[in-house]
Parts: structure tokens; sequence; C-alpha cells
């Protein structure tokens, strides 16, 4: 499976071939095991995803909800993405320490995790960083990044970010359903 148009969490596991849905399903029990109160799981991004619902906070720079981790079968692998990892160095290293002393090799872009099976996941490992983020603590972390309230899309203070007169430029594009979600407050 490459990409997956599921809705829901149940769909997204239905369409996968047993021995995919076996890796996926494994793998899923140790996030949602250690899963901290407040997040939710949904089908989103084509992929299993555990975020911060929009109802909870709405104020995103791209009117979706904050993606704290998500999973994926792809077509010749899986990927765990973990953004605790991406927006904290010590999560990242952390999670380089323990795949090196469980004698596992690491294949990580900037929050994804690829593996083929779930042997190769330090799986201890992954779930004590999957619970040591609150979400509150993962919102705080977010207002405080480029793409937070603060920020822009763009990164706070690039160029892009200020008119000639001086003064700065909107904030992030509010979409529909964030203003929808705001209004019924």
């Amino acid at each position: 499976m490459v990409t997956s148009r599921a809705r829901t969490v149940d769909q997204y596991l239905a369409e996968l071939p047993a021995q995919q849905r076996a890796v996926v399903s494994a793998v899923r029990d140790v996030v949602r095991r250690n899963l901290p109160k407040g997040y939710r799981e949904t089908a989103n991004w084509g992929m299993i995803v555990y975020e911060i619902p929009l109802d909870r906070y709405p104020d995103t720079y791209n009117g979706q909800p904050l993606c704290y981790a998500g999973l994926a079968a792809q077509k010749n692998h899986y990927s765990l993405y973990l953004m605790g990892a991406y927006q904290d160095p010590g999560e990242a290293e952390e999670l380089r320490d323990a795949f090196r002393k469980a004698g596992k090799k690491l294949d990580m872009g900037k929050s994804c995790v690829r593996f083929r099976r779930v042997d190769d996941l330090p799986l201890e490992a992954i779930g004590r960083l999957i619970k040591r983020t609150p979400p509150e603590r993962f919102i705080e972390r977010y207002e405080s990044s480029p793409r937070g309230p603060a920020g822009t899309k763009r990164g706070a203070g690039s160029r892009s970010e200020t008119k000639s007169s001086g003064r700065r430029a909107a904030g992030p594009k509010k979409t529909r359903a964030a203003a929808k979600i705001r209004r019924a407050r």
C-alpha cells in the first residue's frame, strides 16, 4: 500500500494484506499502550495518526490537527512518524541511542523511522518516547516553533515575513474548518 483513502483506522487496517496488517497492528499496539491521554487515534494523510484534535487546539498553521505520531504501510517498508523526536533533539538522540544499544540499524529522516519488520524496532524505547510527551507539552513546543502561532509557515524572522513598511506580515492563513470551530465555542 502506498496511499490510503481510508476514513477510519478500521478501514485502513482492512485495506492491508494480512502480513502488513500484522506488522502495523503490532506497532500500533505499542503506540496505543503508551499514548498519553489527550491524543486521538484517527486515519488522516493516508495513514494512522495520533493527533491533538482541532476542538482541543484549533490554531495550527495549516488548519489541520497537530500530528504527534503516525504509522503507515508503504510499498516496500513501514513508516513510523515521531514528531516528538523531530521537535526535540534530545528525544532524537535518545532514539538513536536505543537503536544502537539494541544492535538495530536506524533508517530515519527528520521524523520518519522506516522499517521492514517489527523486529527492526526497539519497541520498548519507542513506547517510552511516545509516553514522554503529553499534549500540553507538545502544544508548548509547537507554539515556540516557527510554525506555531508566534511564527509563520516560512519561519520566524524570515525576510518575507515583514512588509516594506517594517510592519509584520499577517500570520498564518486560517482555514474554514478552524474558523468554524472557533465560532462554535
